[in-house]
C-alpha cells in the first residue's frame, strides 16, 4: 500500500509529537507533507527542519519573521486563520489530522472534507459543537473521519463497521487525579494538583478537563457524532489503569474490548494505516506485569460533568458548542487562579440554563453560540 500523505494541524503540540513518532517509525507508510501550529514559532521551524513537509502554516501572523530566520529550507508558508484552511484543501495531502485545541480546527476540518481529505481527528471540540455538520458533509463526499483519541479510536476498532450491532458504548475514564479525593474539599484544590494527572501527558486545559471529567463528557458527545448512536448508549466508566481504552457492548451481550498501553502513537498509528495494522516499535502488552485492571461507577453527584454533557448532547442542536465554549472560559479562568475549582461545572452550569437551544443550527449559527457562551461565561465568572 502506497504512504500516507498526512497534514498535521496542531504540530508543535503532544498529538502532533507523537504523529511525527509515527512518521519515523513507520516512514514507508507515512509522510508528513504539511504542519501547522498557532504561535510557536521556533519550535514549528525545528519540526519543519526535521521532517521537511512542503508546506507550513503559523497562525500568528506577527511571528512570520521568526519562522523564516529559524528554517534551513524554503517551504510553501501560509499565515493566519485563513492558512489553517489553505494548507489543509490547497496541499497535495490524503489526510489532514486536526490537533488543535479548542475550537479553531473546525473551519479547517470542513474546508479538508471538501477538498476531499481524509480527516483525523483529535479536537474532540469539532464533533461536540459542529458533529451534525461534519458528518453529514463527510457522509456526503464519502469521506473517512477516523478517530484520534484513544478512547474513540478503541471504539472504532472494536465496531470494525458493525455499528448498527451495538447495545452500548462504554468509554473508559482514569477519574483523573481527584478519583477518591472527598468532594468535601474541592474547594481548595490547586491548579497544580488539578494539572498531575496521573495516566497521560496532556496540555494544561485538556489535563484540567480529565480533573473534572469534562473531557469524557466531551467524548460521549463526540460519540454519539461519530459512530451515530443515541446518548442513551453511551456510558462511561472509571479505570484508573487506563489499559483498556474503551469498550463496545453488542447486541447479543459480548463485549469487545481495545486494550494497548497510554501511548498516543497507537491511535494516530491506526487511523493513518487504517483498514490496515503495520509492525511499529511500541511496546507491547506483558499481561504477566499487568497487576490487575480495576472498573467503577463514576460519581455523578460529585462530578456533574458528565451530566450537564449528557444534557447537552441529548437536547442538541447550539447547547454542545454552548457547555464547551463556556467550559474552556472557566478553565481559562481557574487556571489563572481566578476562581475555584468547583467553580468550573457551576459556571457552565448557569450558562447552559440561560441558553435557548437552535436545533438544526447552520455553522453560523454554531459560531454565534459559541461566542454567545464564552461572553456570558465571563459575566458569570466577574459576578
Amino acid at each position: 500500500m502506497k504512504r500516507k500523505r498526512v497534514v498535521i494541524l496542531g504540530a508543535t503540540g503532544s498529538i502532533g509529537e507523537s504523529a511525527a513518532k509515527v512518521a519515523r517509525d513507520i516512514p514507508d507508510r507515512m509522510e508528513i507533507v504539511g504542519i501547522a501550529a498557532n504561535s510557536n514559532a521556533q519550535k514549528l521551524a525545528a519540526q519543519a527542519n526535521e521532517l521537511r513537509p512542503g508546506a507550513v502554516c503559523l497562525v500568528d501572523e506577527a511571528k512570520l519573521d521568526e519562522l523564516r530566520r529559524n528554517l534551513n529550507y524554503q517551504p510553501q508558508i501560509f499565515a493566519g486563520e485563513r492558512g489553517l484552511c489553505e494548507i489543509a484543501s490547497a496541499v497535495e495531502a490524503d489526510m489532514v489530522l486536526i490537533a488543535i485545541v479548542g475550537t479553531a480546527g473546525l473551519r479547517p476540518a470542513l474546508a479538508a472534507i471538501e477538498a476531499g481529505r481524509h480527516l483525523a481527528v483529535a479536537s474532540k471540540e469539532i464533533l461536540v459543537m459542529a458533529g451534525e455538520i461534519v458528518m453529514r458533509e463527510a457522509r456526503a463526499r464519502d469521506i473517512p473521519v477516523l478517530p484520534v483519541d484513544s478512547e474513540h479510536n478503541a471504539i472504532f476498532q472494536c465496531l470494525d463497521g458493525r455499528a448498527s450491532e451495538v447495545r452500548r458504548i462504554i468509554l473508559t475514564a482514569s477519574g483523573g487525579p481527584f478519583r477518591q479525593t472527598p468532594a468535601g474539599v474541592f474547594s481548595t484544590i490547586t491548579v497544580e494538583e488539578a494539572l498531575k494527572h496521573p495516566t497521560w501527558n496532556m496540555g494544561p486545559k485538556i489535563t484540567v478537563d480529565s480533573a473534572t471529567l469534562f473531557n469524557k463528557g466531551l467524548e460521549m458527545i463526540e460519540a454519539h457524532w461519530l459512530f451515530g448512536v443515541g446518548m442513551a448508549r453511551v456510558e462511561v466508566v472509571i479505570h484508573p489503569q487506563s489499559i483498556v481504552h474503551s469498550m463496545v457492548e453488542f447486541s447479543d451481550g459480548s463485549v469487545l474490548a481495545q486494550l494497548s498501553h497510554s501511548n498516543m502513537c497507537f491511535p494516530i498509528q491506526y487511523a493513518v494505516t487504517w483498514p490496515e495494522r503495520v509492525p511499529n516499535s511500541l511496546p507491547p502488552l506483558d499481561f504477566a506485569k499487568l497487576s490487575k485492571l480495576e472498573f467503577a461507577t463514576p460519581r455523578y453527584d460529585d462530578f456533574p460533568a458528565l451530566n450537564l454533557a449528557r444534557r447537552a448532547g441529548e437536547i442538541g442542536g447550539t447547547l454542545p458548542a454552548v457547555l464547551n465554549a463556556a467550559n474552556e472560559i472557566a478553565v481559562s479562568a481557574f487556571l489563572e487562579k481566578r476562581m475555584s475549582f468547583p467553580r468550573i461545572w457551576q459556571t457552565v452550569a448557569q450558562v447552559m440554563d440561560r441558553h435557548r437551544s437552535v436545533a438544526q443550527p447552520d455553522l453560523d449559527a454554531i459560531l454565534a453560540a459559541d461566542q454567545w457562551a464564552r461572553e456570558e461565561a465571563r459575566r458569570v465568572i466577574a459576578a
